[in-house]
């Protein structure tokens, strides 16, 4: 068998130095699929990263089929979760039928516009849904959510982790005094305890109390407070009205709370979980006694809110927590506060319910 030699370097084959037509069509292809597929990853890693709101799924495409996909998850109880008895049965009143549907998006939509046909919701009032499912890792609604709306008291977690994150960088030092003023700021939403905690970041730096809560909280976790805006103490009388976030970035922290991804997370989560009255559990309809909350509310005569995690029980005997965030922001201050924010509590309360009443139906909740 003849024995072709090796061509020198910087003598190539012929073949080589000049391709026939079919091998340069064959490479022009090759190079413009290339191309293409890089493109096509770069656009949805640019996505990604500039955090386009997620597009809302009713359940995930693999959750009908059969296998071992589709099993939940199990989540083990957090030491910081107080056990409860779980009823057999939900608390169940009936709910209106003629806006329910299949997709807790649409359902949503159809409830808040029957709320606006029936003069609860006004025409100067905007707000946002978001809820996510730990157990499927999915998005089950998202309205408005990459919205920035006012924070009023919603952002006292926020200042709560930035102060964390100075005591974990040894700053600060979180003492039993400190403790007291952190559940009177989370607990009872005192705003005194809040401007407190402020003052204490106002003394790590140059910056103003506000500037250094947000610029310790974007230094550290950008991919989260991608909307959230903190430039002022809480105010007197606690007309807080220019500290802003969005749904998507509240939902971003509870994540990164749940799976412990943040400095101190277990003793957030036990202050999140002190007793309260919340819009999320407490009164609300369809969703059962006993359901663990870690929540922060936000009101004030422009703003009712909540957002925090529901822990719910499925009959399994397994966890299956998810995150709900409902906000209400109205243009002008309500001329009677009391009323406007106890009416438009109730409307995050059905909300709250109707995403549970939906959850139920895909794990099979109590």
């Amino acid at each position: 068998m003849p024995f072709a030699p090796l061509s020198k370097p910087g003598n190539p084959i012929a073949a080589d130095s000049v391709p026939d037509p079919s091998r340069r069509s064959f490479l022009a292809g090759l190079s413009t699929l290339f191309a293409t597929a890089a493109f096509s990853l770069g656009s949805r890693s640019a996505s990604a990263q500039w955090g386009e709101e997620p597009q809302p799924l009713d359940h995930p495409s693999w959750y009908d089929r059969p296998g071992r996909y589709n099993r939940p998850r199990r989540y083990d109880q957090p030491s910081w979760q107080n056990r409860q008895n779980w009823p057999d049965q939900p608390i169940d009143r009936p709910q209106p039928r003629a806006w329910i549907s299949n997709n807790l998006n649409n359902t949503i939509e159809r409830y808040i516009a029957s709320q606006r046909r029936t003069g609860r919701l006004a025409a100067n009032e905007r707000s946002a849904w978001l809820v996510y499912d730990f157990t499927s890792g999915r998005y089950l609604a998202t309205i408005n959510a990459g919205i920035p709306y006012q924070s009023a008291s919603m952002i006292k977690p926020f200042i709560a982790l930035a102060f964390f994150y100075k005591v974990q960088e040894g700053r600060l030092n979180y003492t039993p005094y400190h403790r007291q003023r952190m559940e009177a700021m989370i607990q009872r939403s005192d705003n005194r305890a809040t401007n407190y905690f402020i003052e204490l970041l106002n003394r790590t730096s140059g910056r103003s109390g506000p500037t250094e809560a947000q610029h310790t909280l974007k230094r550290r976790n950008p991919g989260i407070f991608r909307h959230t805006r903190i430039v002022e103490r809480i105010p007197r009388g606690g007309r807080s009205y220019r500290n802003k976030a969005s749904a998507l970035d509240y939902s971003r922290f509870l994540q990164a709370l749940w799976y412990d991804r943040l400095p101190y997370s277990g003793e957030i989560k036990r202050l999140m979980n002190l007793p309260n009255r919340d819009r999320i559990y407490t009164g609300a309809t369809g969703v059962p006694r006993g359901t663990e909350v870690l929540d922060k509310t936000g009101t004030t005569a422009r703003l009712c809110g909540d957002m925090g995690i529901l822990i719910a029980r499925g009959r399994d005997g397994r966890q299956y927590p998810y995150t709900f965030i409902g906000i209400i922001e109205k243009a002008r201050p309500a001329g009677n506060y009391s009323a406007w924010k106890n009416a438009r509590g109730d409307i995050i309360r059905d909300v709250s319910g109707i995403a549970y009443n939906h959850m139920r139906q895909m794990h099979d909740l109590v």
